[in-house]
């Protein structure tokens, strides 16, 4: 077609500057009505059902790691619970996505999360191809590529609730963060991607900046707030390949993040209150093998391990002292896809290490933390997807030191209108 109109432009007696500055104007102009973006919304709930009682279960933590994992939390400026919170219902959200082309070289996207307690904008990224060998830029809010599970949405998840290594370490959301964020694929036979982030560092499970205000003046620092470093304070980097093996996928990943931490307990209650202020680092590796029966059916094994180091001072009301902490965790799980509308998965998830000292000394923090889930769904398309759950938690200690197993059974729909753009492998 091109060749046609080039060649009756010659013909018209136009010179090929005159032709070359109108291809070049053709370029840059493009048919808005083909951007009008693709808009979905997805929706989920659940009923939940606890062996322990959701006074109780807000109390309740894994000792020197993470502790209110049940509780309402800070996020995006406001204060939410986490998913499958309450006994009964729940309204875990609504997601409003949109996503576009902006013009030849941008595209766009965004994810805004309705919960009971308000909105936020869970993404809002751009997104360029347009630097050629194999690079690609994208900035904004997102979700770290660190790992395998972070960059997912909760509705993609093949378990009703985050893995309790990345729970415990990172919180519900992961790492979700203002950056940027670049990415290079190899020009190899099979894929190969390395990326880097440099991100905004408010995690509020491990990494932080800016300061913390205190309600009183704490002798332990002798003013009432403890100051932070600038942001941004955050950052990422990993390795991800890819191969085929007949019907078999494989994919892996190796990933490391570095931040300050400013961890802010200062309004707990009691002996708890206290703040963190030191080093952080994560490593991970995670590994998805998914073998494809037929067009249906099919199997996956998919595995992260997770560690995290934190190197500071940890201060309390009336006393500061040096805390070291490196603390490791994975889960392994396997999905089974019998055909189009079912599918079935089991879950383990561990933390086998905890090791804390104090001004040096060891504190001998229990190590043994463990979860097992399995799963069945059924979906009536591929918009509607309604998942039975049974959790076994051994994790869980109260506020005594005395653990608390739990048992949950949860009945999850999430339901989805509108034009989706497919996941990522």
């Amino acid at each position: 077609m091109k060749k046609i109109v080039l060649t009756s432009m010659l013909c018209a007696g136009l010179a090929y500057g005159d032709i070359a500055q109108l291809l070049d104007e053709e370029k840059r102009t493009f048919d808005s009505s083909k951007y009008i973006p693709d808009i979905s919304l997805i929706t989920d709930v659940s009923y939940v059902n606890r062996s322990i009682n959701d006074d109780e279960l807000s109390h309740l933590g894994l000792p020197g790691i993470a502790h209110g994992l049940y509780a309402e939390h800070a996020h995006g400026g406001s204060n939410e619970a986490t998913y499958n919170a309450n006994q009964g219902f729940n309204f875990n959200y609504a997601e409003l996505i949109l996503s576009s082309s902006v013009d030849p070289f941008f595209s766009m996207d965004a994810t805004f999360h309705f919960s009971q307690e308000g909105v936020e904008v869970e993404e809002a990224y751009f997104t360029s191809t347009a630097l050629g060998n194999g690079l690609r830029l994208r900035g904004g809010k997102l979700l770290s590529n660190f790992g395998y599970i972070n960059a997912q949405h909760h509705h993609y998840w093949d378990f009703g609730d985050m893995p309790l290594v990345y729970e415990s370490f990172l919180g519900t959301h992961g790492i979700n963060e203002l950056g940027v964020q670049v990415q290079w694929t190899a020009p190899t036979p099979f894929y190969l991607m390395a990326g880097l982030e440099v991100l905004q560092g408010e995690n509020e499970q491990m990494f932080g900046n800016g300061s913390v205000e205190l309600e009183n003046v704490w002798t332990s620092v002798g003013e009432d707030h403890i100051e932070g470093t600038d942001a941004p304070s955050l950052y990422v980097g990993y390795v991800k390949s890819s191969f085929d093996i007949g019907d078999t996928t494989i994919f892996g990943g190796l990933s490391y993040a570095q931040g300050d931490s400013l961890i802010d307990h200062s309004e707990d209650e009691g002996d708890e209150a206290h703040v963190f202020k030191g080093d952080g680092k994560l490593y991970g590796a995670d590994l998805v093998v998914l073998h494809a029966f037929d067009s249906y059916r099919s199997f996956k094994w998919q595995t992260e391990w997770l560690n995290r180091e934190l190197d500071g001072v940890q201060y309390t009301p009336t006393a500061s002292a040096d805390i070291n902490k490196e603390q490791s965790g994975l889960y392994s799980q396997l999905i089974y896809t019998h055909d189009k509308n079912w599918r079935m998965g089991v879950r383990y998830d561990t933390i086998y290490q905890n090791d804390i000292t104090k001004d040096g000394v060891d504190m001998n923090e229990v190590d043994d933390f463990n979860k097992y889930s399995a799963m069945v769904e059924y979906h009536t398309s591929e918009f509607a997807r309604f998942r039975l759950q049974y959790n076994r938690n051994e994790a869980m200690y109260d506020e005594a030191g005395l653990r608390q197993n739990l048992d949950t059974i949860m009945l999850q729909a999430n339901i989805a209108i509108g034009a989706h753009a497919a996941h990522a492998f």
